[in-house]
């Protein structure tokens, strides 16, 4: 096809669309002259290529599209010239709960569940694996400063960091200041909350001013932001003090990062699972009380279970991400893993609701503890291969709750997030894909090459599949309050329709000895009545109090030699 064909073939496309106006056509035309030789798209071309639209054309029809393809592309050539952010999400974001008007309701009210007795005050090995909610305790009652409990966090994270590769950056002078400053205004009885001296660690996606935010990407091991995320921000308003920026999977993919593979404290011969692998790995290994993950398809609950720590993914909108690595702007979502339920609640009620900065969240209350008795829950489970286990059934039924039967529509979820995950983050990601980046991003490139060949309608199909998806969860759940099942087996369903999910561990594995994980799910923004079983489940069966062998936490030869 000659160069005039082709000028009077998309001339013709763009008349004929209503784009041909002058001013258009000038704007395209200025560019039109050095491109539409390698912009050119044939009639030939589009009948090879019709099948991955999924469709059959006529010549005629081919010769149409191709020209109206060719005039796309010079439109695409102009639009990838535009320097796009990674921080800049789409005009159009994702809503759990698209049939209510958007949410304008107070925060709720959260507390520490009254505590039974005096708290004893710990040596150091105990105090490493204290939860939360009794370190605040000592805290508040000045029974410990917060300097003492972050010198022993920043002791232990360079003493077995060697070995765990769980963080990317110890942020010791920010947190030794933190402490200090902590200390004086409870000395002055300015008590903020249960997370005031408290040590936390933040998933290295998570933007912080003066320290580098990696994304566990070795491309981009030197990028710092001036940013600070929102997460980070109501923590440090919270009086909590940052200790370490911990290790992701590469752009957020599996327990693999530019310094090695993050390991859990239980067998270390092993990975913690991702991509909120070095979190999940501090918390069971008594290096912090808790800490902030993110999740898109799993990277709370997975690694969560695998190190066997308690990860809330709270409702998708309920935690903003402003400042935060995007994957997928539809999916992704921030919440806590600490020791147990009473900890994540506590964090949960620190950094949720609106910031006016992320369009997705909502304000709706969340109160805590819970004021409705356990007994009266309705909880919901699978009689199939992926039921809760007689003894945890057991369990549950002796808190005095009624277990009901439930359908879930797995199937469907899991046939569209992946192509929804994917086409998103080849979007967020799609500049270094153009620029031929292949090294340094992990096991990204592939999905992100691929994802380019799925079409936008299709994509928006899987998008008006996932609103079935989400009337068919609806009423699965109409009749229960939460529901249960192994760790892990409705990762696709509960993120693609936004549902809060709580991890807990729940015992070990016969071979290898590691931990193995129960799952809560509660209705959306119903996080109350969803940790509030969690926690009856852990205080009737204390899984959580059990501890990794430290004594195995040493750096093999091999690895020392690095």
């Amino acid at each position: 096809m000659s160069s005039d064909v082709s000028r009077r073939e998309w001339f013709a496309a763009a008349t004929a669309l209503g784009v041909g106006s002058v001013t258009f056509q000038r704007a395209i035309a200025a560019t039109a002259a050095e491109q539409v030789e390698s912009a050119t798209i044939t009639a030939e071309m589009v009948k090879d290529a019709a099948w991955v639209a999924g469709i059959t054309l006529t010549d005629n029809e081919c010769t149409a599209v191709a020209a109206r393809l060719t005039l796309a592309h010079m439109q695409l050539a102009v639009l990838r010239k535009t320097n796009i952010g990674y921080d800049i999400p789409p005009a159009i974001h994702f809503t759990p709960t698209p049939n209510e008007p958007p949410a304008k309701l107070e925060r709720g009210t959260v507390s520490p569940t009254k505590l039974k007795g005096e708290v004893p005050k710990p040596d150091n090995d105990d105090l490493a694996f204290y939860p939360l909610h009794l370190l605040a305790e000592l805290v508040r009652t000045k029974q410990i400063t917060s300097s003492e409990l972050t010198k022993l966090s920043l002791a232990r994270l360079k003493k077995y960091n060697p070995a765990l590769l769980c963080a990317v950056t110890i942020t010791e002078e920010l947190a030794l200041k933190q402490a200090a400053e902590a200390d004086k205004e409870i000395a002055a009885g300015k008590y903020r909350g249960p997370l005031h001296g408290i040590p936390w660690v933040a998933k290295d996606l998570i933007a912080y001013p003066g320290y580098k935010t990696t994304w566990g990407a070795g491309h981009f091991k030197e990028q710092e932001f001036e940013t600070k995320a929102t997460v980070a921000e109501r923590l440090d308003a919270a009086g909590a003090v940052l200790v370490a920026k911990t290790t992701l999977g590469s752009l957020a993919w599996g327990d693999q990062w530019f310094g090695g593979t993050t390991r859990n404290p239980w067998n270390i011969k092993t990975g913690s699972s991702g991509s909120s692998a070095g979190t999940a790995s501090a918390v069971a290994a008594g290096l912090v009380s808790f800490g902030i993950g993110s999740e898109t398809l799993g990277s709370i609950i997975s690694p969560s279970h695998t190190c066997g720590v308690t990860g809330l993914r709270p409702t998708y909108g309920r935690v903003s991400r402003h400042g935060c690595m995007a994957l997928c702007w539809s999916l992704d979502k921030l919440g806590p893993m600490a020791r147990n339920v009473e900890d994540c609640a506590l964090v949960l009620g620190a950094i949720h609701g609106t910031d006016g900065k992320d369009a997705s969240v909502q304000d709706r209350p969340f109160n805590w503890p819970s004021t409705r008795p356990v007994k009266e829950l309705r909880v919901g489970y699978q009689e199939e291969k992926d039921s809760p286990s007689a003894e945890d059934k057991k369990v549950l039924e002796g808190l005095g709750v009624k277990m009901v039967p439930i359908k879930l529509p797995h199937a469907a979820a899991q046939n569209i997030i992946t192509m929804i995950l994917e086409v998103e983050s080849a979007t967020a990601f799609d500049d270094i894909t153009r620029e031929g980046v292949r090294a340094d991003i992990g096991l990204w490139p592939n999905t992100f090459r691929r994802a380019r060949f799925i079409s936008a309608v299709d994509y928006l199909r899987a998008q008006r599949a996932r609103t079935l998806v989400m009337r068919n969860m609806a009423k699965a759940l109409t009749d229960v309050d939460v529901y249960v099942g192994p760790a892990g087996f409705d990762l696709a369903l509960t993120n693609a329709t936004g549902h809060p999910t709580i991890c807990v561990p729940n015992g070990f594995r016969k071979e290898g000895g590691l931990p193995t994980g129960l799952t809560f799910t509660g209705k959306l923004y119903g996080e109350t009545e969803m940790l509030s079983l969690a926690k009856a489940y852990q205080d009737a069966t204390g899984h959580q109090l059990r501890r990794p062998p430290e004594d195995t936490w040493v750096v093999e030869k091999k690895d020392a030699k690095k």
